[in-house]
């Protein structure tokens, strides 16, 4: 039996775990730099290498139990693995109290997830760490690209958008009045992070691709754009979104294969879980 992480078995099955993890090895759409399919092999490789124990909370967050819940491999066309996200997130939501998380694969991946946590919980904000602002109603014909990741949820629910620095012009008109932060404005404010937490609120679904992040620490994504966020100011942000807020579900996607890729995913494999010690301190019911 594979554990998330190498962890004992006893901390791995649905009953004693207060964590669900979903990968989705998908990448239909990507128009650029190909390999997000090999992502979350490449995340749960590296994180059989970390270290378990978590030094900023003093905590060891995998003893709350994470559940390898299954690989969605739906691949026969971009409709169908929205379908096949959506059917699967939302079966495991019917386990109360228990977070789900998903490891992509490209960003439409998390489509489908987004779709069925709002279904499940009211008042939802989406919070998105990412480059691109993915807002287009559909590209290269079909609502279920990349392009269009969080078009749907800013239609339905509260979205904000961290660390934005690439978007076509048509994208301006849907763009979410004030909870934009574009990266060269973080840049210049050293109060973002609060900025950022007056528009979180109620429950939450975190979505972060990891081009967020500027490339000299996570090189290998399908289009690294120069001027990203960096760890430390993220974990702070994440750790007070935790705080505030019901986390109620994460997603990381855009984790490429390519020569560089050890180090992206050593970071989406300490990311997410520094993820897991936040939900372990602030949501440890």
């Amino acid at each position: 039996m594979r554990t998330y992480a190498g962890i004992p078995e006893e901390n791995a099955t649905l009953e004693n775990s207060k964590v669900m993890l979903v990968t989705v090895p998908y990448d239909g759409t990507s128009t650029w730099g190909k390999g997000a399919d090999k992502g979350p092999e490449l995340f749960l490789d590296a994180s059989e290498n970390m270290e378990l124990y978590d030094i900023e909370t003093g905590t060891e967050p995998f003893l709350d139990g994470v559940f390898l819940a299954g690989e969605i491999s739906e691949n026969s066309s971009p409709e169908a693995m929205t379908e096949a996200v959506y059917q699967k997130t939302k079966e495991l939501l019917n386990n109360e109290g228990k977070v789900f998380t998903l490891f992509g694969g490209e960003h439409s991946v998390s489509i489908g997830s987004i779709r069925a946590v709002g279904e499940k919980f009211e008042n939802l904000t989406v919070l998105q760490l990412d480059a691109h602002t993915d807002l287009r109603p559909e590209f290269h014909g079909s609502t279920s690209n990349h392009a269009c990741a969080v078009f749907e949820a800013n239609q339905k629910h509260n979205l904000v958008q961290v660390g934005i620095r690439s978007m076509d012009a048509e994208e301006a008109q849907y763009l979410p009045e004030g909870r934009v932060f574009f990266a060269h404005e973080i840049a210049n404010n050293d109060n973002w992070v609060n900025d950022v937490l007056e528009k979180v609120s109620g429950n939450v679904y975190i979505t972060i691709d990891l081009d967020a992040f500027d490339p000299s620490i996570a090189p290998s994504t399908g289009t690294p754009e120069p001027g990203g966020l960096q760890w430390y100011p993220t974990l702070e942000l994440l750790r007070k979104v935790f705080e505030k807020c019901n986390v109620v579900a994460f997603d990381i996607v855009e984790l490429m294969d390519s020569p560089m890729a050890k180090p992206t995913a050593f970071l989406a494999a300490k990311l997410y879980y520094k993820m897991l010690a936040y939900n372990h301190i602030y949501n440890n019911n």
